[in-house]
């Protein structure tokens, strides 16, 4: 054989094998690296808390180490800007709440957009809330406390931790659907808002069923009842909203987003190790202790509930007239 032929047989053989070794690449199972999962608010926090039990149980059925990242700031939209613009390859992910899907409909400008900028992984937890009163009050339950606002317009109030959450909007749902009227007074925060209402300086508040109900089951104050119909377990007693108004289902929800053009069988992967962490009996008492319940959707169903949700909140807030101003 000539030197020139076995100069071109060398080159064809290069040739292939560098067309080979990407394909090769292509084809390791995903992932091969740590994921990064970042969240919207500082570490310490409910959304914190809930991705930090994903992340503790993941890595045992991926492989690889699954990272918290805390991105605080412009409640939650930092965090999820980053992921919206990160690579689609399932290495940065974003445990995604309510909030980023009330928030353009209160005239908030985002960079991104909630419901098209993201590829849904999979709906991973709910964080019931309650409704808790004054022990004054004179009302115990759902249907007594509807009655109450019905037969006193305007005389009671309520706290939320904000303008526009869900807690807020969630009792703006309850008055657009029964008629009543009863003032809500926004606070920076959640921590005064229990201490508040026992003192009696608010008769009633919205508060996350962790912080409300340790101080019900001290006698401190009533748990009038559950915002969703859920049972979030060591509040089996603890009567829900729909009770008296069939279908009323109002609480923050947590799900894990990727970003838009992510790969499906990334996707599948990263969906499968959810649904088996979140079914695990271990994670639900974890759960239960910061308030929450596991609530797995796989990713159509989250992005059908997504939309659905978004919906519904633009509603809430045309009909009640709710602004941040």
């Amino acid at each position: 054989m000539s030197h020139r032929s076995t100069l071109r047989r060398r080159t064809l053989l290069s040739s292939g094998l560098a067309a080979i070794v990407p394909a090769v690449h292509a084809q390791q199972p995903y992932p091969t690296r740590p994921v990064r999962l970042l969240v919207g608010y500082a570490a310490g926090g409910g959304v914190d808390a809930m991705a930090r039990m994903l992340s503790a149980r993941l890595p045992a059925l991926l492989g690889q180490q699954v990272v918290v990242d805390n991105k605080a700031g412009a409640t939650g939209a930092i965090a999820a800007d980053a992921v919206a613009k990160a690579p689609p390859d399932g290495y940065t992910l974003l445990a995604g709440e309510t909030a980023m899907l009330i928030a353009p409909h209160l005239g908030v400008k985002l960079p991104f957009d909630p419901l098209q900028s993201f590829t849904p992984v999979a709906g991973a937890f709910q964080a019931p809330l309650m409704i808790v009163a004054n022990n004054a009050v004179n009302a115990s339950n759902a249907r007594e406390f509807i009655a109450l606002l019905k037969a006193n317009p305007g005389r009671f109030s309520y706290a939320t931790s904000g303008v526009g959450t869900v807690h807020h909007l969630g009792m703006e749902l309850l008055k657009a659907r029964t008629g009543t009227f009863i003032l809500h007074i926004p606070y920076r925060g959640a921590a005064q808002i229990v201490p508040d209402v026992i003192s009696g300086q608010v008769p009633f508040g919205v508060v996350s069923a962790a912080a409300g109900l340790a101080q019900a089951r001290a006698g401190r104050l009533k748990a009038i009842a559950m915002m969703s119909p859920g049972k979030l377990p060591g509040a089996e007693n603890v009567g829900a909203l729909a009770d008296a108004l069939p279908g009323f289902d109002v609480a923050p929800r947590i799900f894990v987003l990727a970003p838009a053009g992510t790969p499906g069988p990334v996707v599948e992967r990263l969906n499968e190790a959810v649904r088996t962490v979140l079914a695990s009996p271990e994670l639900g008492q974890a759960a239960a202790v910061q308030g929450a319940v596991p609530a797995y959707l796989p990713p159509a169903a989250l992005a059908t509930e997504m939309a659905a949700e978004s919906a519904a909140w633009a509603q809430v807030i045309r009909q009640q007239k709710v602004s941040l101003e």
